[in-house]
């Protein structure tokens, strides 16, 4: 038995569970701004107030200024994780969280609803990058994987939680609705420790030994946990400088993190939740409701189910699984508008044009639950959780903070030109595109990625230092 396993076998993880559960209340209320449109923009199109009543372009930024609210947000939260803490940061982004949500409520104009939805954004942006940095720094290596997805499962419980709740209450109750857990995150997170890493990069040995035995429980002698972050912390200087980006341990790991960002984007997740409803209405289901509300579950479970076996499989593993059943869905996609195109009338693209041949129906129910279900798996969970393992402790504010930065602006690159590159490419073209990039993740996550599993964050930090020594 090595001391590690020594140490570990000494360790009780409820307090830790408990400080997981307080931050992931978080990501959950960046579900319930994610999802918030949803349910609320029917509501919004239709209200008899004109001043507040949307047309298609304002609804269209109602849905998507929330990524550029959220880009700001990952670039503030990387400035405050350095300079407050993580834990300091996440409370305070409970505050833009509530009041955007509050803003929206009082809307008097049309103005009021883009404001809420960027303030919320921003809350999303700083959440999306802390709470992830806070896990894998309080976790011990035996749960950090499990724990660490526990963010993306969050974001699609409070993704699926509103469209629920949007089945039974109107957009202001809503947006009410959506106020509860930053709430809780707040007052939740109080209780709860700094991560002893923070701590001792700035030179607080004791607090960090009262954090992690907090977190460890009364038997783990945590001096020797506390010896061997410490040991890693010596290495490193003390703080970012530019210069820092020439090192091999500093540039490989950003660059894997940027590209899992800009791949898990163009994996065309959005554009499908986006056109979910689309696809079910062409299929005959009557309530296109309810059947997001079935996508969202079949996220929900299959996010789980990543969680739980994340330490035991891998990271690497599940994206390359992933990655081929988003290459074989979206690509299924492509082949169901092909046909739709020569069945239906010379104009193509009608995607709600002649009616659609029932034989080919189930293909698109199929890719989509195959494509949702892979996503959930790998590339959903994991890009965020390797995010918080790789970069070594100096640049990690900075390093996330170019990741969050890039996946939001991913996300607002391929959400607002869907439309544009299916009036371009075609639809058959643009999901031949999205399975292109898949095949694309699948090779990237062969060659570059490496496997955090089981390893120390010290460790893992060492692999890439280890490859720049040789």
């Amino acid at each position: 038995m090595s001391e590690q396993d020594a140490y570990l076998s000494k360790v009780r993880n409820r307090n830790l569970y408990l400080a997981t559960f307080a931050s992931v209340l978080g990501p959950m209320s960046f579900g319930f701004v994610l999802g918030y449109s949803s349910p609320a923009l029917p509501d919004l199109m239709r209200i008899s107030d004109p001043r507040l009543r949307l047309d298609a372009v304002q609804a269209s930024w109602f849905g998507s200024i929330v990524t550029v609210g959220a880009a700001v947000g990952g670039l503030l939260g990387g400035w405050m994780v350095e300079k407050i803490g993580r834990k300091l940061s996440l409370m305070f982004c409970s505050l833009p969280f509530v009041f955007g949500f509050t803003v929206i409520i009082a809307a008097q104009n049309v103005w009021m609803l883009y404001l809420g939805r960027v303030l919320t954004g921003l809350a999303s942006g700083v959440t999306s990058l802390v709470v992830p940095l806070y896990i894998s720094e309080m976790a011990h290596e035996r749960v950090r994987g499990t724990l660490g997805s526990c963010v993306q499962l969050m974001v699609v419980l409070g993704i699926m939680g509103v469209y629920l709740a949007g089945l039974f209450l109107d957009w202001r109750w809503l947006a009410i609705c959506c106020s509860i857990p930053p709430t809780l995150l707040m007052v939740c997170m109080c209780f709860m420790p700094e991560t002893p890493r923070f701590l001792l990069s700035q030179g607080k040995r004791r607090e960090a030994e009262e954090a992690l035995r907090f977190l460890r429980g009364p038997d783990a002698p945590v001096e020797w946990e506390c010896a061997r972050i410490e040991s890693g912390c010596d290495e490193r200087g003390s703080s970012f400088q530019m210069s820092d980006l020439k090192d091999p341990g500093v540039y490989k790991p950003l660059v894997i993190g940027v590209m899992l960002m800009i791949f898990q984007q163009f994996t065309g997740i959005n554009a499908i939740m986006f056109y979910a409803e689309t696809i079910f209405e062409q299929a005959h289901f009557k309530d296109s409701d309810l059947a997001s509300v079935i996508v969202g579950l079949i996220q929900v479970v299959v996010t789980a189910v990543a969680a739980l076996i994340m330490d035991k499989a891998g990271r690497k593993v599940l994206l390359i699984i992933s990655g081929v059943a988003m290459v074989i869905s979206t690509t299924a996609f492509g082949v169901y508008f092909y046909l739709m195109s020569i069945h239906d009338d010379p104009a193509p693209l009608s995607l709600l044009g002649a009616e659609p041949h029932a034989d080919l129906t189930w293909l698109a129910l199929a890719s989509m639950a195959i494509f949702i279900a892979g996503f959930a798996l790998g590339w959903g969970p994991i890009p965020w959780l390797i995010m918080s393992e790789i970069f070594p402790v100096k640049v990690r504010g900075v390093a996330s903070a170019i990741c969050v930065l890039t996946n939001w602006s991913m996300a607002f690159v391929v959400t607002k030109t869907f439309q544009d590159m299916m009036s371009l490419l075609t639809s058959a073209g643009t999901f031949w595109l999205f399975a292109s990039m898949c095949i694309l993740n699948v090779i990237f996550t062969m060659v570059f990625v490496p496997e955090t599993k089981g390893k120390t964050l010290e460790q893992i930090e060492a692999t890439f230092r280890g490859a720049s020594d040789r």
